[in-house]
């Protein structure tokens, strides 16, 4: 298969992946606090994403000058932004967070300029516009209360902060293996969130973790979207730029929002639409610049 199309390939799955997750996580969310979450959901990925470099015999080593690389790579991307990604699910919806968080390949064409050089046209600079406005109007969709506001500009970090992460996967040498540098960052986000993460964690009752809903829920999230997942969309990015790179994001909101309406029953209205159509136009005006 060409690499392009193998690498677009990958990064859609992930996307999809991720659509499914804020599903899984809604549901998971209303027995586990969100940073508590997110790091039992890295424990899981280690275990998978170790056990993957084991067997496939990967190189651990990296050179001491992309340390700061990859520990940006860990604290920006997977410890913020997933952070940000599941405390404004909570706060909102799943479709909500599928869709807002869909902004992030415009977002990509700035950090992508800023980062890598890459030019930035009349028709990338159109789309930030559109998406941002998409992202302020999805912001104050359904029941306009200050817990839901919150939970849009929550969303709105967690899709800047992605996009800075994905940026600065382009940065990484490409000799390195992408399974390797998603072990390490997950490692250096996990570190950073356990002390607050055990302290959430004492108030949940152990009972809990023995519902299938809650362990199925944790599984998921550690292994598919995560070890997978994360792999997934950095190998992608390895063999496309960033900037085109940004459509196959667009995955995540159409998966998500489908399974939020199958699975949890949301409802949306006309600024809700009007607000995805505004960001998906401004995806498409990117990658088809």
């Amino acid at each position: 298969m060409n690499e392009r199309y193998l690498g677009a390939f990958l990064m859609a799955l992930a996307a999809s992946i991720w659509g499914a997750m804020y599903v899984v996580s809604k549901i998971v969310l209303d027995v586990i606090p969100p940073l508590a979450l997110v790091w039992l959901r890295y424990l899981v990925a280690l275990v998978a994403l170790v056990t993957m470099a084991f067997l496939t015999r990967q190189s651990w080593r990296i050179r001491w000058r992309h340390v700061p690389l990859v520990v940006a790579i860990g604290v920006i991307g997977y410890a913020v932004s997933i952070w940000a990604q599941f405390l404004g699910t909570k706060l909102s919806s799943a479709q909500m967070g599928a869709i807002i968080t869909s902004a992030t390949p415009a977002f990509m064409v700035v950090f992508a300029r800023i980062l890598l050089g890459e030019k930035i046209t009349v028709r990338k600079a159109v789309s930030v516009g559109l998406a941002t406005v998409g992202v302020l109007l999805i912001a104050g969709v359904g029941h306009v209360s200050p817990s839901n506001e919150l939970g849009g500009i929550v969303l709105g970090l967690a899709a800047l902060t992605w996009a800075l992460m994905s940026v600065l996967v382009k940065r990484v040498p490409s000799d390195y293996s992408q399974l390797v540098i998603t072990m390490y960052g997950v490692l250096v986000a996990a570190a950073v969130m356990t002390p607050v993460s055990l302290v959430q964690l004492h108030g949940v009752a152990m009972t809990e973790f023995a519902r299938p809903t809650i362990w199925g829920g944790v599984l998921y999230l550690g292994v598919v979207s995560t070890a997978g997942a994360f792999f997934l969309w950095n190998k992608g990015l390895q063999m496309i730029d960033a900037t085109s790179g940004g459509l196959y994001f667009f995955f995540q909101p159409l998966v998500g929002t489908f399974l939020g309406w199958i699975v949890l029953g949301e409802q949306v209205g006309i600024p809700f639409w009007v607000g995805a159509a505004l960001i998906l136009g401004g995806v498409l005006l990117v990658v088809r610049d």
